[in-house]
């Protein structure tokens, strides 16, 4: 899937924005070289469009992003309406110009041998996120919007901003704005944030199972208190750490018994009960198989202490 990043989300520069609504069904969309790029959100019947690297067709709650310097042209005669957005990513310090043969080569190529520092094209599939994505916008060429209300709303305010305020600042907000719902509704996002979920689900259960390392915790309790399968819950937690839960509940009981161990004089019977085992045995030979030492040489190897009072 051939995506466009934009590595500086936050600052775009507005050209022009409208809505078009095709004369007749005859219509066909003008030649001509962009000189920016150019999104297309289309609302009713179908864009017929190409440039040197390939025809498209846009429907309804699809759009579609042309990048400049491509060699754009109606590929077909038809009845369509759509709104449009002119827009040059970042600052440019000079006006981008259009290639004298637009018809050299492929799209791709061209950005590859000579990459602007505001933007790349890259294919990706939906699990490639790029660096440091989400500060890197990365918005498919032409997509189906899962909410093309939302877009929509954003390009008729930008619209209505740029004829009644004339403010550059408003403009481009605008701009990022409707640029960042496009990527929030791609499946580079949903990737993003189902990673960021997982991320923070074993981050959630890690901490609970730390914070209550002194009880008789079980799988399927915490399957139950996160509202998982405890299967799933397990699978979710060993694909993440690489620990079993059984495993990193056993390892976060033993950690605080060392704890307990070298900064407390509590016997071995007190700490097997604090840290949830009813058998002093059974936690001495848990404790021996985790760490190779039986819970009083471990004392005795990394007890020693000095405490200070002032």
């Amino acid at each position: 899937m051939i995506s466009v990043l934009f590595p500086d989300a936050a600052c775009f520069t507005y050209d022009l924005c409208g809505k078009f609504q095709s004369p007749s069904p005859e219509w066909m969309h003008l030649t001509r070289n962009l000189v920016n790029f150019e999104l297309m959100v289309v609302t009713e019947g179908t864009l017929f469009i190409a440039d040197e690297r390939r025809s498209y067709e846009v429907h309804p709650g699809e759009y579609l992003l042309l990048p400049p310097t491509v060699h754009q042209h109606g590929s077909k005669k038809g009845s369509c309406s759509f709104y449009w957005l002119h827009f040059i990513p970042g600052i440019p310090s000079a006006p981008i110009v259009a290639p004298s043969d637009p018809t050299a080569g492929s799209v791709l190529d061209e950005f590859h041998a000579a990459p602007p520092s505001s933007y790349r094209l890259e294919d990706l599939a939906p699990a490639q996120l790029p660096s440091n994505y989400p500060e890197t916008l990365c918005i498919p060429l032409q997509r189906t919007l899962s909410s093309p209300n939302r877009v929509i709303i954003l390009m008729k305010q930008l619209q209505d901003t740029s004829l009644r305020f004339h403010n550059t600042f408003l403009n481009n907000s605008l701009t990022a704005a409707v640029l960042g719902e496009i990527n929030c509704q791609s499946p580079f996002y949903r990737t993003y944030t189902s990673e960021t979920q997982r991320t923070q689900i074993l981050q959630d259960i890690i901490s609970y199972i730390q914070y209550h390392s002194s009880e008789s915790l079980k799988v399927t309790e915490l399957a139950r208190y996160f509202g998982y399968n405890d299967k799933y819950l397990s699978s979710l937690f060993h694909e993440g750490t690489g620990m079993t839960l059984k495993q990193f509940i056993l390892k976060s009981k033993m950690d605080s018994a060392m704890a307990e161990l070298t900064d407390t004089n509590h016997t071995v019977s007190q700490i097997a009960y604090n840290v949830g085992f009813q058998d002093a045995h059974n936690f001495s030979t848990a404790f021996r198989k985790l760490t190779g030492m039986t819970p009083g040489q471990y004392r005795k190897s990394y007890g020693n202490r000095k405490l200070s009072f002032e």
